[in-house]
């Protein structure tokens, strides 16, 4: 049987596509080609698909998606963020599999960071 071997893409509506890629390229040192690409070797660890239930509180109910980013410097990435008044979430969690911090971006969006476990 023919089966999916990947996580291809996210895609997510904004109204100011541009301005949001110049915001993620100027707080996440992302680099946009159009969409952001994150090459297979330069991933920490394996991409994760989640579901979650309509009314789970988890993120935002009225947010359909939740993006999820891996980085090597959580905290850095959050203060960062902080210094430079971007709505960030007081909460940070370590788990087994790694670190987890959450930002709110220009277009209203939670978005989660993931620093995975170098164990």
């Amino acid at each position: 049987m023919a089966k999916a071997i990947g996580f291809g893409g996210a895609f997510v509506r904004a109204r100011d596509p541009k301005a949001l890629y110049a915001w993620y390229e100027q707080h996440l040192g992302l680099k946009s080609q159009g969409c952001f690409i994150f090459p297979a070797k330069e991933q920490q660890a394996d991409t994760v698909v989640s579901f979650f239930g309509k009314d789970d509180g988890y993120f935002p109910t009225q947010q359909p998606a939740m993006l999820n980013f891996q980085v090597d410097d959580l905290d850095a990435i959050l203060d960062a963020l902080i210094a430079a008044g971007v709505e960030v979430d007081q909460k940070r969690e370590t788990y087994e599999y790694g670190r987890f911090g959450w930002f709110m971006d220009p277009e209203g969006n939670r978005v989660e960071l993931w620093q995975p476990s170098t164990a």
